[in-house]
């Protein structure tokens, strides 16, 4: 399916790879997002489209009653089949507050997808007797995504206190040699907990998507 000779979205994605396909709001005008969005509308129950602006998640809206905007994290999603896919909870941490809309991001991807998501926020190693005092809940998940920026130390952490799959996101948050979230990334990626696998700086998305996949249950 063509529209305007631009946009061809993707309908056969949730077959191949169990979720449709996802729309990337920058850069994208209002009219490729109401012809993109409507088509997958048409098509699914289930529909994110991502990094949207107050503005393009009114335009994504206006096509749907249905369809709700997580501000923090800027995901505009249609959430109509709510059916638990995962085998259990995916539990997003964040290491402060201003770390919260990846962490949003990765959450309501999430959801979205199929998960039962709990969410732990501003348990950053400055106080690190705040994610010590959740460790029975960090236990508890299937998966845990643990967003963090400024040297990124708290997936380390995370790694070292549970046996459960731990997915790091650096963010762009900290002071000048934070360098845009890169010490963060750099931090995680040499991470001394073993096991601790890392995204793209900011990427709550991707973090999300690769928990859901870690948590599906098989057939």
């Amino acid at each position: 399916m063509t529209t305007s000779g631009h946009c061809v979205p993707d309908l056969d994605r949730q077959d191949r790879i169990g979720f449709a396909e996802v729309v990337y709001c920058p850069g994208k005008t209002d009219a490729q997002l109401r012809e993109v969005c409507s088509a997958l509308f048409a098509a699914h129950r289930n529909v994110l489209a991502s990094r949207a602006t107050p503005e393009q998640a009114a335009v994504i809206q206006a096509l749907d009653p249905r369809v709700k905007y997580n501000a923090p994290g800027r995901m505009v999603y249609l959430h109509e089949d709510q059916t638990i896919l995962g085998r259990g909870p995916i539990v997003v941490v964040s290491a402060g507050t201003t770390d919260i809309p990846v962490a949003e991001e990765a959450a309501c991807t999430a959801e979205v997808m199929g998960n039962e998501v709990r969410r732990i926020y501003d348990v950053g190693v400055a106080g690190i007797h705040r994610v010590l005092n959740r460790r029975n809940e960090l236990e508890a998940a299937e998966v845990v995504i643990v967003v963090a920026g400024m040297e990124g130390a708290l997936p380390s952490v995370v790694g070292g206190l549970v046996s459960r799959p731990v997915i790091a996101v650096p963010t762009s948050v900290g002071y000048g040699a934070a360098f845009q979230g890169l010490a963060a990334l750099l931090g995680m990626l040499n991470s001394c907990a073993p096991g601790v696998t890392v995204v793209n700086i900011d990427n709550g998305f991707g973090a999300a998507y690769a928990a859901s996949r870690i948590n599906r249950k098989r057939d």
